[in-house]
């Protein structure tokens, strides 16, 4: 059935007559790498190319800058076998995603081929991988809370329905863990997650394991492995974005969900020092400081449907405050920080609390649970002073009220903030935990 809705710019990436690209036609010049540097080939930044080794071989690639009278052209694939003089054609102009509700329950890659072995869905219409985020005053506001099944964010790092979330972490804290448990439980009509540069074998332990049949029936998955060029990964996650808009402008509340931006920036870093551009902090060349505000304002909440973006971010050597992790959260609505020192304890979800802050918790929540909030932050504060007095014995009881109720109140607030992977509930049923919490954090309670 033939969509008959078509937002803006739906069908831009067919606008293009497949007569004009057939006849770009360039020449091979120089090969560095996984890019190649053509000649007498004008075609424009991001458009999709083709070229013939002699061998019969046929390599896909995408255009990703010009320099001097070269047109260079990343590579999809292995530059073996290409040597100067090879064709070069132009294939598409304005490169799209094929979307539709048939995308619903599978797993593609980054040009949309289907990777879960069933034959590929029946899409008729295209989105632009590159579209302008909406108008800031067209945007309806963050006033709704969305229920992401963690008791711990639901309770006290409240998401609102068009937030942009980060989960910042190192290696090995449980990121994939806490991916799988939001989008099981969440309140979101529709999951759009982009596995960028993961391990081959991490994204089948995802989709079977952590998303399970239950969160995969309503979710998509754009996969690109670490193994896959750098236009392709960059690509992917452009393709699972528009993927989120087809959903978000039919109406739908998509949950977003990237792991990682920190490898599509080290992707976009590739093709920025492959294009001539500077190293600026951490070698990142400026494409990657423009493209990150690109990518992270398309999500949100426009006038018919929202995106609710969540994005890992990976912390080199645990510090919060290296260059990309600090552009990011200034971009962002919140950071969600997972602890290591608390995973090294068996804390799961390992997130700190009071290094993690959602921007719009306070629009999204009413008085009663923004009080019991405050509280049990309180406590955790009070706990993180004194818990090196408690664990020498140098604490006296009855000398501080407010240092009683965080030593006594010790056990539920671990217990609280604690949850198996598999055991979940609904939003209201998390706010109703707090509130019943809230009395046992008072001083003077026990």
């Amino acid at each position: 059935m033939i969509e008959t809705y078509d937002p803006p710019f739906a069908r831009l990436a067919e606008s293009v007559p497949a007569l004009v690209t057939e006849r770009l036609c360039g020449r091979v010049k120089t090969v560095r790498g996984q890019t190649i540097g053509t000649v007498g080939f004008p075609a424009p930044i991001g458009a999709r190319c083709e070229l013939r080794t002699t061998s019969g071989v046929t390599i896909r690639g995408e255009v990703i800058g010009v320099r001097s009278d070269e047109t260079l052209v990343s590579l999809f694939g292995d530059a073996t076998g290409i040597r100067p003089g090879d064709p070069v054609h132009c294939r598409s102009a304005a490169p799209g995603a094929a979307v539709g509700h048939d995308l619903l329950g599978r797993v593609i890659d980054a040009d949309g081929a289907p990777l879960d072995g069933r034959p590929a869905p029946i899409l008729n219409l295209r989105y632009p991988l590159h579209q302008s985020a909406p108008a800031p005053l067209r945007r309806r506001a963050v006033d709704t809370p969305l229920g992401l099944g963690v008791r711990a964010i639901d309770a006290l790092l409240t998401a609102g329905l068009g937030q942009r979330l980060g989960v910042f972490a190192g290696t090995g804290v449980g990121k994939s863990v806490l991916m799988g448990m939001i989008c099981r439980r969440t309140q979101a009509d529709i999951n759009v997650i982009a596995l960028i540069g993961e391990r081959g074998r991490e994204v089948r332990d995802f989709v079977e394991k952590q998303l399970g049949p239950e969160g995969l029936a309503r979710s998509v998955v754009v996969a690109c492995t670490s193994d896959e060029p750098a236009a392709l990964r960059v690509r992917a996650c452009l393709h699972a974005t528009a993927i989120a808009e087809y959903f978000r402008d039919r109406g739908h509340n998509v949950l977003f969900m990237m792991d990682s931006l920190t490898r599509l920036a080290m992707a976009q870093r590739q093709l920025g020092l492959a294009a001539g551009e500077p190293p600026t902090a951490k070698g990142y060349p400026p494409s990657v400081y423009a493209l990150l505000p690109r990518l992270l304002e398309r999500a949100g909440r426009s006038e018919v449907g929202s995106i609710t973006g969540i994005y890992t971010v990976l912390v080199e050597g645990d510090d919060i405050g290296e260059p990309l992790a600090d552009a990011v959260r200034g971009i962002l609505d919140g950071h969600i920080w997972l602890s290591r020192s608390l995973a090294n304890r068996g804390h799961f979800p390992a997130i700190d609390v009071l290094n993690s802050i959602s921007r719009v918790a306070d629009d999204v929540i009413e008085e009663p649970h923004r009080r019991a909030a405050r509280r049990l932050r309180r406590v955790l504060a009070t706990w993180h002073d004194i818990e090196d007095l408690v664990n020498i014995g140098a604490y006296v009881k009855g000398t501080n009220p407010e240092y009683d109720a965080a030593v006594r109140s010790r056990p539920l607030v671990e217990a609280f903030l604690t949850q198996d992977r598999d055991v979940g509930a609904d939003y209201s049923e998390h706010v109703a935990a707090l509130l019943a919490l809230e009395p046992a954090l008072a001083p003077g309670s026990g």
